[in-house]
């Protein structure tokens, strides 16, 4: 049940070799706009695979959590959850009738990763920039989830924009002003990108969202899924704003630990501004493994959903910075432990559509 082991792999057969060089995108004008600017709607996916999820009591509590998230964020804006149409009548059972069902077939729910990455030109088009999701480096089973960007933008009738990548939007932070940061751990690798230079990488994703420059840090290489995913660590809160999740006390034996003050370190010589949210101290859930990650919150319409730990003082702490970051938005906090079993938290099953 947990995403920093690393699961057996069982990459979609049969998918057809990625189309294009990429550079569609940038090339034609597109970006991806801030999190934070005004949102058509909200996507999530719905985790059914029961080799991804065995323990069927653990999964009813993933699905229950994933429907939490769903229905705080339909009180703001519209929510579509994609799942296969015979798992509809399930999920409907968790689900508000706010939240919208699409007939897309899923097999787990991080939605943030394989779904689309949207992206809007200066006429007001919208389109799909497609970084092709394969189970983070083929570590997990995604016959149905390597085809979810495809089968939105197909539904949608928008176009999709090749990047020439494979890769995850959770690896990658943008501040929808012209600005990339990411983990090295997360790209450039063969998991991912065999035979691609980190500067041939940097170039596909400034293209695929349409920014300008790219900060870069290294990360940590085989020591969980998604080979140290950003968006746990460090989000942008506006044009040369940071929050980053820190531990008190760093264990200086964590490569985790060693790796996030590295970024920290490289944020500051990039001369951003950096706002450090500490981890809490005391938790609900024990485990080393378990990612208890303020950062990885998800900004909506009039809001932002966020996760608690249990531990007043320091969920305390992280929402009065989050109002400070995002002032008019109601500060919605949630207990998502289950993901954080798995590794992630609320921003990684989530996917922004703007609005245009």
């Amino acid at each position: 049940m947990n995403r920093r082991n690393l699961l057996a792999a069982g990459g979609a057969a049969g998918l057809a070799a990625m189309a294009g060089r990429g550079f569609a995108a940038g090339a034609e004008g597109y970006a991806v706009p801030p999190e934070e600017a005004p949102h058509a709607r909200s996507f999530m996916q719905w985790p059914v695979n029961r080799k991804v999820h065995p323990d069927p009591v653990f999964l009813d509590m993933a699905q229950q959590t994933i429907a939490d998230i769903a229905n705080s964020i339909a009180e703001f804006e519209p929510v579509i959850l994609l799942a296969d149409k015979a798992d509809h009548a399930r999920a409907r059972k968790k689900l508000s009738a706010r939240v919208e069902l699409w007939d897309i077939p899923t097999e787990d729910l991080w939605c943030r990763d394989a779904g689309p990455i949207f992206v809007v030109n200066g006429a007001g088009d919208l389109a799909v920039s497609h970084i092709q999701f394969n189970g983070w480096g083929e570590k997990q089973v995604h016959a149905h989830d390597a085809q979810i960007a495809a089968r939105v933008a197909e539904r949608l009738g928008l176009r999709l924009l090749p990047s020439g990548l494979r890769g995850e939007a959770g690896g990658v932070e943008q501040d929808g002003h012209g600005l990339l940061l990411a983990h090295e751990s997360s790209w450039v690798n063969d998991n991912r990108n065999p035979g691609l230079s980190r500067d041939e990488i940097e170039a596909r994703l400034l293209a695929a969202y349409g920014a300008e420059r790219m900060i870069w840090s290294d990360g940590v290489w085989g020591e969980d899924i998604t080979d140290y995913h950003i968006d746990s660590l460090a989000r942008f809160t506006g044009p040369g704003r940071v929050l980053i999740n820190l531990p008190d006390d760093p264990d200086m034996g964590d490569p985790f630990h060693l790796a996030a003050l590295g970024t920290y370190d490289r944020l500051l010589a990039e001369g951003l501004t950096v706002e450090v949210i500490p981890e809490p101290h005391r938790r609900r859930i024990k485990s080393l493994d378990f990612v208890a990650s303020y950062a990885n919150y998800y900004v909506c319409n009039g809001a932002v959903i966020a996760a608690e730990f249990g531990d007043r003082e320091a969920d305390e702490i992280a929402r009065a910075a989050l109002a400070r970051h995002y002032p008019g938005r109601e500060i919605v906090t949630l207990n998502v432990d289950p993901l954080g079993e798995m590794g992630g938290g609320i921003h990684c099953a989530t996917q922004q559509m703007p609005a245009v």
